[in-house]
Formats: C-alpha cells, structure tokens, sequence
C-alpha cells in the first residue's frame, strides 16, 4: 500500500518479499526474495538504499543495529523499535514518561501471577512480551484456580501480567514524525474490535470529550518523541470515562496500522504517504480528515475463494465506498482487504457503516447481505 504513494512522489521503493508470492512482490519492480531474520540477508538488501524501514516489528533489533554500525541508514532506529516489540519495556517508559498505563507487573512464576490477581483484583490479563498481534499471545485469567492452568505459558520466560481495563470503547491515536523532530497527528479515531481484530475504524471517534482526544494525540506525540519514533506510530488505548486523562495506553505499534487504513481516503495525506515522507526526513503533509466522519472496513477470508468474482456486484452496490484488496490468498480469518467511505455529516455514520460492511460482506461472503443472494 506504500507503492502508489511511491509512485506518485517519484521513489525507488523496493521491498524484500518472505517468498515469491506474497502480494507486495506484485505491487513492486524489484522484491528480491530473504529471510528478514538473516543477517547476511538484509545486508545484501540494503545496499544502495537511502533509508531502510519496515512494514512489521519482528526484525531483530540486534541485525538492525549491525546495519546502522555499517553505516545504513535505518529508521525507525531499533532503540525506539524495541517499545513495540517489547510490552514490558513499553509499560516501563509509559510509567516513566508518567502517561496513563494500567496496573501492570512482571511475572515468570504462577505464584506471582495469583499474587498481583489477589492485588489488583480479578480478572487479569496476561500477555507474552513479544511476538503477539491480533489477539494472539493473549489470555484472560478469571481467577487463581484458572491461573494454575496457565503453567504451561511460563515455560517461555518473564511474562506481562495487566489489570483487565473497564473501558467503554477503543482508540486509536496516530501519529508521523521524521527524524528531524517535526510530528503530525491525525484525529484519534474509534476502534471495534471483533475476536482481537480490528474490524471497524470510525475517524474521527465520535462523541469524544476534546479534552480526552487532546490529551491522547498529546499522548502519543510525547511518546514518539521520547521514544526517537521515525515513521508512522499507533498508540492503541482504552477509552475510560471518569478515571484520569479518561483513556489508558494499551500497546504501540512503529509501522503503518490497521487502524489508519482510512486515511487512504479519508485524509489529506495517507499514513502510507506520511510513512514515506517520515522515515526520508521530508516535511509531513496535512492530517485534515475529508469530509466529516470517516468509516473503515476490514473484510476477512470468508465464503468466497473468488474475490473478483464479487466485485461487479460489490462496486456495483455502493460506488461511493472505495474497495483496497491485498492480493492474498484467501484463508478463513485472515485480513485480506478493507473498505473506505467517507460522509459529509456526523450523523451519517449508522448509514456509512452499513455500506461498508455490505460492499465488505459481498466480497467476503459473495452475497450481498441486503438481497440475501449471490
């Protein structure tokens, strides 16, 4: 989703692809083929390059850092990767830079598990540290007989244990900087997740006090610029009417996000763009939403294997709503695309999400849910 916005401004983007037919491979001139694990890989890959970033957070920072001693030129720089890869050491910093975290602790025995349950109160949430997205790595604990079940999840070392947070809904905030220092936030927008995957974007988060999404852009642009962020940073978080800023942080990620999807049509500038700009030291462009409210759709693998075979029917159903496909296989639960609309008026929103999730449905399903046929 970077490569249009490449395009247009005229770079050389190159990707380094996991294998032949991962879908950035059609999207792109040069993919050569690596394992971003490989050391000798990414070295290889670098050469020539004027800035090397990422689209996900599992490079080693211990490569990364051998790359920037070589003289490469990578951005976000591995000290500020860490705090998304790494959910203790960004509660830490959340604590230090005194922004609203949940309680939280470190744990690598059963014990220590129950003990800040009996602290804290129950339910619990415990999460592995590292490698968790979309849910995964993630487990609720609803009291101390059920905290022995979970055992086995301590053979792998120290784990995050947290509060489980009373949140009324979720956000997002957004932000670009470069490395120059210069930072842009979009409006922070509402989340709907569905089984841990963001399903529904509305931007902006409607009906949010000022002072709330104020001080969550606020939030997350000290965080970026603590932390050094180069490129695109979403800071997920807990909206919490009535408990302090009313939101909690609840993790990060340094890279283009799901939950910014809408900005390809729904923003001045993209987070793609944005992304692009940042990590080359380019002034950022404008965050202004277009229109009033924005709606995003995730569509995940379904029914239909065929997924052109349901765009005449899906294009034809709602020519407002933009379709972004991502060329993959289809697998039931995995992302595959999103839809974008934007509205003119707040009080459009019910009726935008309804158009979202039929053109999404269509693909998704090959049925169009308003005629209940393919």
């Amino acid at each position: 989703m970077m490569a249009p916005c490449a395009v247009e401004l005229g770079f050389e983007l190159r990707v380094l692809a996991e294998a032949e037919d991962v879908s950035a491979v059609s999207a792109v001139a040069k993919a050569p083929v690596g394992d971003y694990r490989d050391l000798e890989a990414l070295r290889d890959f670098a050469q020539g390059l004027d800035v090397l970033t990422f689209d996900h957070e599992h490079v080693p920072t211990e490569h990364l850092q051998a790359l920037i001693a070589e003289g490469v030129n990578v951005q976000p720089h591995p000290d500020a990767l860490i705090h998304a890869q790494d959910k203790l050491v960004m509660r830490e910093v959340v604590d230090k830079l005194g922004l609203p975290n949940p309680a939280w602790d470190s744990v690598s025995r059963v014990e220590e598990l129950v003990a800040f349950g009996a602290k804290t109160g129950w339910p619990v949430v415990l999460k592995t540290p590292r490698g968790g997205y979309d849910g995964k790595g993630v487990r609720i604990i609803q009291d101390a007989a059920a905290a022995a079940d979970a055992a086995d999840w301590f053979t792998g070392g120290t784990l995050l244990v947290e509060e489980k947070v009373d949140f009324s809904r979720e956000l997002s905030a957004l932000v670009a900087r470069t490395p120059s220092g210069e930072a842009r936030a979009w409006p922070v927008v509402h989340t709907i997740q569905v089984d841990g995957v963001c399903d529904e974007v509305i931007a902006p988060a409607l009906d949010l006090p000022e002072e709330v999404a104020e001080a969550a852009q606020q939030a997350a642009l000290q965080l970026a610029d603590e932390l050094g962020v180069t490129g695109v940073m979403a800071a997920e978080l807990f909206a919490t009417p009535g408990r302090g800023s009313g939101f909690v942080i609840n993790e990060l990620a340094m890279r283009p996000h799901n939950t910014g999807h809408w900005t390809q049509d729904g923003s001045v500038t993209s987070q793609f763009e944005q992304h692009l700009r940042a990590v080359l030291d380019l002034p950022l462009g404008d965050t202004a939403v277009l229109g009033s409210v924005v709606v995003m759709k995730n569509y995940l693998g379904g029914a239909n294997t065929d997924l052109f075979s349901a765009y005449p029917r899906a294009l034809a159903a709602e020519p407002a709503v933009k379709v972004h496909g991502y060329g993959k296989s289809v697998r039931p639960g995995r992302k595959i695309g999103h839809v974008n609309v934007v509205g003119r008026d707040a009080s459009q929103v019910e009726d935008l999400r309804r158009r979202a999730d039929r053109v999404a449905s269509i693909i998704r399903d090959g049925v169009d849910p308003q005629e209940g046929k393919p």
